[in-house]
């Protein structure tokens, strides 16, 4: 009897652990390696260079004029950082003597720029799809240009 007992106590503050705790991620949560879970249909989506620009297209067509706006500005953040990035890196490229051109450090440092230009390619093109719907939308674009 006592057995029995002590099994349904213990099943029973499981069960209460699991619903407090819960066991999925929420949208836009943080997962592993930095990944995000989509968000919401209508709120304003993670900066995502790695997202098909089709799924971002049919995703911006639900949004609204206030999410999409707010999505473009992280899109416009994420590329003014991009291109901050890449003005550093094109510096020390510069300042490598010509010696030096050919060597490890330089081909890394050319290697490192032509991947964050990629990475900005990819970010302008996804917030263009954001801007061109918030215009289509009459959405205020003013403070999103580049």
């Amino acid at each position: 009897m006592e057995f029995t007992k002590r099994g349904i106590v213990s099943c029973l503050l499981v069960f209460s652990l699991f619903i407090l705790v819960g066991c999925g991620k929420k949208p836009g949560e943080e997962g592993p390696a930095g990944t995000t879970t989509p968000a919401a249909a209508g709120t304003a989506a993670a900066v995502d260079a790695e997202k098909p620009v089709a799924e971002i297209q049919t995703e911006a067509q639900t949004m609204t004029v206030e999410n999409l706006k707010a999505t473009a500005l992280k899109y416009k953040e994420a590329i003014l950082a991009k291109q901050a990035d890449i003005e550093k890196l094109t510096a020390k490229v510069k300042e490598i003597p010509v010696a030096e051109a050919l060597g490890g450090e330089a081909k890394k440092l050319k290697t490192d720029l032509a991947n964050i230009e990629t990475s900005l390619k990819a970010l302008k093109d996804r917030f263009q799809v954001y801007y061109d719907t918030l215009k289509t939308k009459g959405g205020d674009v003013a403070g999103l240009a580049l």
